[in-house]
């Protein structure tokens, strides 16, 4: 039998049935213990918010690459705005991935420039309706990720608050990425995205417009995610995984090069990230929890993501 990640259904969480609330945090929890991913439907998010998302998306990256290059950001590691083709990298891969991609935060209120993490590129001048149509979507899928972050606090025997007070003011981002056509030019051992895992505390991903996703199981063999858009995919990423001495799992994931080199995919994944001032050392009670050796590094939030940066090419070690 074909494994398949783990399908739960939000509603049960927003429910007043106090049953079926500890029956989806069980299962968040069981599910990022296990694999280090699940499948959430009836998350609330609009299908049609999601489709003008990729049309704005397909917009932006159907410009001219000296348009798009006016956006670039090298100077912030390239956290908002755009990231030109063949950039990043995965940890330990030179080859590039086969991507260009464009990020936003949350937005900075009244020109407040006392927050840490950085302002907000928009293409104003060329996609007008790329703003309003992305913050938006930002704005629905970090209140989401809230609500997985308390489910996560509850079930490691804490408060509902513990994780997502973390990420208040966090660096949280939002990727609209492109995968465009490969062509007959491919550098050998590029890929759409090369094996990795992610950098942050939860992942979520909206339906990306084509497969390609593929997750490891713990054998080494490789899970297909098949592309399904009642579905926001969500996993949790190094820095949770520091924190709770690998009690929830980073798993390494991919997004395989399709059969077709004519083919193009969009995806849109949300990186949930912790202030850069919090302590990632593993806490005690996960030590205990998981065998009474701390595994993982005693650093914070914002080191950790700097050295990742530099891991996969958006920043320098001099930064």
């Amino acid at each position: 039998m074909v494994r398949t990640i783990p399908v739960i259904d939000f509603q049960n969480f927003q429910s007043n049935n106090e049953i079926k609330r500890q029956e989806f945090i069980d299962k968040v929890g069981d599910s990022l213990k296990d694999i280090g991913f699940f499948a959430l439907e009836n998350h609330g998010i609009p299908a049609k918010l999601i489709e003008q998302s990729y049309a704005q998306g397909d917009e932006f990256f159907s410009l001219d690459e000296k348009t798009k290059r006016s956006y670039l950001q090298p100077e912030i590691s390239h956290q908002r705005g755009y990231t030109a083709f063949g950039v990043e990298h995965a940890k330990d891969n030179p080859a590039p991935d086969l991507k260009e991609f464009w990020q936003t935060g949350r937005s900075h209120q009244h020109d407040d420039n006392s927050k840490t993490y950085p302002q907000n590129v928009w293409p104003d001048d060329t996609v007008p309706e790329f703003h309003s149509v992305i913050d938006d979507l930002y704005t629905r899928m970090e209140s989401l990720s809230q609500d997985l972050l308390s489910a996560c606090s509850i079930y490691l025997g804490k408060d509902s608050k513990w994780l997502g007070e973390m990420t208040t003011d966090g660096n949280t981002i939002m990727r609209i990425i492109h995968y465009p056509p490969l062509g007959d030019d491919v550098v050998p051992g590029a890929v759409r995205s090369a094996a990795h895992e992610d950098i942050n505390f939860i992942t979520l991903l909206v339906t990306a417009t084509a497969d390609g996703l593929e997750v490891m199981d713990h054998d080494g063999s490789w899970i297909k995610v098949e592309g399904d858009a009642r579905y926001i995919i969500v996993d949790s990423g190094d820095m949770i995984q520091n924190l709770t001495n690998g009690l929830f799992k980073s798993t390494t994931h991919r997004v395989v090069n399709p059969s077709s080199k004519s083919k193009r995919r969009f995806s849109m994944p949300m990186f949930v990230h912790p202030r850069n001032q919090i302590d990632l050392t593993p806490r005690p009670e996960f030590v205990e929890m998981t065998g009474g050796e701390s595994k993982f590094e005693t650093i914070t939030a914002g080191d950790y993501l700097h050295q990742r940066l530099v891991e996969i090419g958006l920043a320098t070690s001099d930064d």
